[in-house]
């Protein structure tokens, strides 16, 4: 069998393997409910399955139907493709499978890429499927996928258009599909306008023959597209921005905000092992061409807007975030890569056959690189991550995910469709309950929004710091919108308490779970509620 099959057998093995393993992810992360087998999508990634199941029923992208309309997602196309999936005749407890199974799909699609990549710029097949490997079992990136986030998606788009521009490259020409693949993750994410724009300034560089191109074409459809975006978000929402990034981004201290994130990259650094993620960064002295200059630069640009915007608020879970792990398949070539030349510059001093040298240093590539993962699924240094990564406990995320539809359940039974919930886990429990619902912390609402924000530790203590869960206002979330039943309370919670006690009793259906129940409410059923002592 001739080494390019060889390669391709062992890539779709791989696959193969990516495709188990994932099933068995996808169903570990399910759970029973009152009889019922759910699949449910991280939380946040449940927020945009809200808006998507609302456009599919005819009522708009909006968080409560007939409500005010606020931009409380920031993946546009992905939250399209979502409503795809409500279109169809499937109940509420699978439709997070079928987007589960086309993160799946992406990823495989990306990894495709990647190996293209790898094969285009090392000529290594080893390093390409090593790469793949890494890349297939990072468990991190496996959340974000599997979990419904739109980070699949990116990966892929990123993958396929670095391959393109750098073959076009090569070829001493200019191709406008990578630019088209770009522009298209700027309407998956707002925020793909970083890969995007350094790709158009690397290439305006390396590419003086075509920099007219690049700089036209790229810059044009940019502009074009963001603009058309800000157009329909003034037009529909009324403003120019996603509500989120006036959560995250706005009300502090930019100073603030980019320690934080400086802060929470150090920390990915320090506990992946600094010397793994600084490997990578040997092979400048091998190699310091235009390809190398554009792999490394992708990897930096998403580090550096990670750090911009603050980081992400899950990085106590360890791991890469979701802005970094659109970059980390690159990042783990540039690893293979770096690994298989330190180790054949090394074994250039020995002495022997230069076959079995070779094919010793193949097996130290290999073993090292399975070291390696072990490693850098080792999130946080903490065994339970590496049981996750097993599969020996169950996914993160699926306990809360399970306990979030435990109380949609419960809050069926003892209220009607009408009654306003207010909630901090804003996607899950608003999803599966169908009803009205209040974000206390700002995600789907303006106005806290807009609001300065707290409680977001200090320049010595920025593990205090988590964007996107630093405003909240309890004289207007309970005081004036007046919920129904309150479901959670985040952070200082002294000033809901005048409310809680005037207005609201404790109780639920009996299961276990208690909520605050406003006394005088006609949308809770209270011949079905016990009440707590």
């Amino acid at each position: 069998m001739s080494a390019s099959k060889k390669g391709n057998l062992a890539f779709v093995i791989i696959l193969l393997a990516y495709l188990v393993y994932a099933g068995m992810f996808i169903l570990r992360s399910s759970f029973v409910v009152g009889g019922e087998r759910y699949f449910v999508l991280f939380d946040d990634a449940m927020i945009s399955m809200r808006y998507a199941e609302n456009l599919a029923d005819g009522y708009g992208p909006v968080w409560n139907p007939g409500g005010e309309r606020v931009e409380g997602y920031t993946n546009p196309l992905w939250m399209v493709w979502m409503a795809l999936f409500h279109l169809l005749p499937v109940p509420a407890s699978k439709v997070s499978l079928l987007v589960q199974i086309s993160g799946a799909i992406f990823m495989l699609g990306g990894l495709f890429y990647l190996r293209k990549i790898a094969l285009e710029v090392t000529k290594n097949e080893l390093v390409g499927l090593l790469a793949v490997l890494l890349t297939a079992f990072y468990m991190p990136l496996v959340n974000w996928t599997l979990l419904g986030m739109e980070v699949s998606l990116l990966v892929l788009l990123v993958n396929a258009s670095a391959y393109l521009l750098l073959r076009a490259w090569r070829a001493k020409r200019f191709s406008v599909w990578p630019y088209l693949l770009l522009g298209l993750g700027t309407l998956v994410r707002l925020d793909m306008a970083v890969p995007f724009l350094f790709s158009i300034g690397f290439m305006a560089w390396v590419d003086p023959g075509n920099r007219r191109k690049h700089l036209l074409w790229g810059l044009g459809l940019l502009a074009g597209l963001l603009g058309v975006q800000t157009l329909y978000r003034i037009w529909y929402y009324h403003d120019p921005l996603p509500n989120t990034y006036y959560l995250k981004v706005s009300g502090y201290s930019m100073f603030l905000r980019i320690a934080r994130g400086l802060y929470a990259l150090y920390t990915f650094i320090w506990s992946s092992n600094w010397v793994l993620l600084l490997l990578p960064f040997t092979l400048f002295i091998f190699r310091r061409d235009p390809e190398m200059f554009f792999l490394f630069g992708l990897v930096l640009a998403q580090a550096a807007y990670s750090a911009y915007v603050g980081g992400d608020a899950w990085e106590h879970r360890g791991g890469s975030n979701r802005y970094l792990s659109i970059a980390i398949p690159i990042f783990f070539l540039l690893f293979s890569y770096a690994v298989s030349t330190l180790i054949n510059a090394l074994a250039s001093f020995l002495k022997g056959s230069p076959r079995r040298i070779a094919a010793w240093s193949s097996v130290v590539l290999v073993l090292f690189t399975i070291f390696s993962m072990v490693n850098f699924n080792y999130l946080l240094g903490k065994n339970k991550s590496l049981e996750r990564w097993l599969l020996i406990a169950q996914p993160m995320f699926s306990q809360g995910n399970q306990e979030y539809v435990e109380i949609a359940v419960d809050l069926e039974k003892i209220t009607t469709p009408e009654a306003q919930i207010a909630v901090v886990a804003a996607g899950t429990t608003p999803y599966f309950t169908k009803r009205p619902a209040i974000d206390l912390l700002g995600k789907s609402d303006r106005v806290i929004a807009h609001q300065k924000a707290h409680n977001v530790g200090s320049w010595t203590n920025l593990e205090e710091f988590r964007p996107g869960h630093t405003k909240w206002d309890y004289d207007y979330s309970i005081g004036q919108l007046k919920p129904d039943v309150i479901v959670q309370l985040w952070g200082d919670t002294r000033p809901a308490e005048p409310y809680l006690e005037q207005d609201y009793v404790t109780g639920g259906s009996g299961s276990g779970l208690v909520f605050y129940l406003r006394k005088d409410s006609t949308a809770i059923l209270w011949d079905r509620v016990q009440l707590s002592q």
